[in-house]
């Protein structure tokens, strides 16, 4: 796999894919592994998740740089990257135990009945370039320490954080084979979803990879969860303090280049508030910083590839075409690298890419409303059901709003995020399933009930 810097064009380094034979061995050290691995006690894996942690932080000067130079993320918030890393070890470490307690249940006299939460085996994870450590670490961390085993199948553009992840979990003394990086191409995936000793399969990326993992393992019977795109809603009613949710939807569609799934994508506003927030929004917007990732004084590098970046420039010129008002940005940067500015689209019409599109870059729509009712109904008028978040000095109202948005995560008065504590998942072509907390750490279990008389 060849690397380029998004920033420079320029080759960072190549690393040769896992031949046939090798997958075949990961394989077998990946069963053989889980077998001894299941039978440590969890306080025993606790600690092992707790060295993890110590030993991101000891690198994060490192893992950061990897990540910047492979995928172009400023510095700074891939030092930041590394740190949440480490505090999802930190937090697994500390709350396994609990997440995995049995439950009781009602039963007849001299009877004892639970349900216990048991490892199920290996477990495939697919994973996207555009947090390449954040998003790995969210699937190993509560997976590992319930006593299931890794492999990660990593974006090809990041192949070097695949191999650096491997490396935490093996300088953290986890036994060989825990968890392991298959350095494949995507045509490889199916081969190892058919493997009887895989059993089962989490992905997060876009909407077709997940489709493909989830065809192939529900023939082969395998869980799955899939995390997928979004094209997030950002509700600003007529009450908010429109300079906090200007300065918020700012940081909330550019963090990371634009280039998460449950950044703000479409902004909702309130027509009583709508001038006032466009103002505030471009004032914001424009006084973002791009370039060089590596300084620290950069809010906003280059998009991950040039492909995407064509991409995501094609949405645009589409959606103009169709109707809609560039207020700043909508042109590729003229210098070296994938540079796209931050870009605010308004009078965005129905059914143009800005409008039904999930656009995975720095890409505002914004939207006027007249009310609640019309910013849900549009909050909802997508197939995309990932996050969303809510604008209200008024917290009851915000609540019922929140309520009545068809997503698997509504924050009010702050932007929508992946939290260690809370459940994180969508509905709709967002995915099924749930990452992270109590809900997430139970998906690759087996819920087995005991029941002893």
């Amino acid at each position: 796999m060849e690397v380029i810097n998004p920033a420079t064009g320029e080759p960072v380094h190549s690393i040769d894919e896992d031949s046939d034979s090798e997958v075949e061995e990961a394989l077998n050290r990946a069963t053989d592994a889980f077998e001894e691995w299941r039978e440590r006690p969890l306080r025993e894996r606790e600690e092992f998740l707790e060295a993890a942690g110590d030993v991101l932080r000891e690198n994060v000067e490192k893992y950061a740089e990897t990540m910047t130079k492979e995928m172009g993320k400023p510095i700074e918030q891939a030092v930041s990257e590394v740190e949440k890393c480490a505090w999802v070890c930190d937090h697994y470490a500390e709350h396994a135990s609990s997440y995995l307690t049995p439950d009781g249940h009602p039963s007849p006299s001299g009877a004892d009945v639970k349900t216990v939460y048991e490892p199920i085996g290996p477990i495939l994870a697919v994973m996207p370039w555009n947090f390449p450590f954040w998003q790995v670490f969210r699937f190993a961390a509560p997976n590992v320490v319930a006593g299931n085993v890794g492999l990660l199948k990593h974006a090809s553009n990041v192949p070097g954080c695949a191999r650096a992840i491997e490396d935490v979990f093996r300088e953290a003394g986890l036994p060989e084979g825990v968890f392991q990086s298959l350095v494949i191409s995507s045509d490889q995936v199916d081969g190892i979803l058919e493997d009887e000793r895989v059993r089962a399969a989490t992905v997060t990326g876009s909407g077709g990879a997940g489709s493909a993992v989830a065809s192939k393992a529900g023939e082969e019977l395998k869980k799955t969860v899939l995390e997928l795109g979004g094209s997030d809603p950002f509700v600003v009613l007529d009450d908010a303090d429109v300079d906090e949710a200007a300065e918020t939807g700012v940081l909330a569609r550019n963090q990371n280049g634009g280039q998460s799934c449950i950044a703000a994508k479409r902004f909702l506003v309130h027509s009583d508030v709508y001038d006032e927030f466009l103002e505030r929004f471009l004032e914001e917007t424009e006084s973002i910083e791009v370039g060089d990732p590596m300084d620290e004084d950069t809010d906003m590098g280059p998009q991950a590839r040039e492909d995407l970046m064509e991409d995501l420039h094609e949405q645009v010129e589409k959606s103009v075409e169709a109707g809609a008002t560039v207020e700043t940005g909508g042109e590729p940067m003229d210098r070296e690298g994938a540079y796209y500015p931050p870009t605010v689209l308004t009078d965005v019409p129905p059914g143009c890419p800005a409008d039904t599109e999930e656009t995975f870059g720095p890409v505002a729509a914004v939207f006027e409303v007249e009310d609640d009712e019309e910013a849900i109904r549009k909050a909802n008028d997508v197939r995309f059901g990932l996050g969303a978040s809510i604008w209200t000095q008024d917290r009851e109202r915000g609540e019922r709003v929140a309520r009545r948005i068809e997503a698997g995560c509504v924050y009010v008065n702050e932007m929508t995020k992946s939290d260690p504590r809370v459940p994180f998942g969508g509905i709709k072509d967002s995915g099924y399933g749930r990452e992270l907390a109590r809900e997430g750490m139970l998906e690759f279990v087996n819920r087995k009930t005991v029941w002893v008389q």
